[in-house]
């Protein structure tokens, strides 16, 4: 079964970069395996995969890596 992890991107930004958003929910142990993760195709951005490690992730996007969603809020 796929662990939901719900995020909240503060009210005064926009977006959270897909990195600092697999670190902000211990989804990466650290920066560098987050960059893995995205490097390697291992991140899907609402079913597609997603290979910028920068990528700017809004709010009701979906994110899946390592059997975990990440639904942005």
């Amino acid at each position: 079964m796929t662990e939901v992890i719900e995020f909240e991107i503060k009210k005064e930004e926009e977006f959270i970069e897909l990195i600092k958003l697999l670190k902000a929910t211990n989804v990466a142990e650290s920066g560098a395996m987050a960059q893995i993760l995205v490097t390697e195709g291992e991140v899907k951005r609402n079913g597609q995969t997603e290979l910028r490690k920068r990528a700017k992730i809004l709010r009701g996007e979906e994110i899946e890596t390592l059997g975990k969603k990440i639904k942005v809020k």
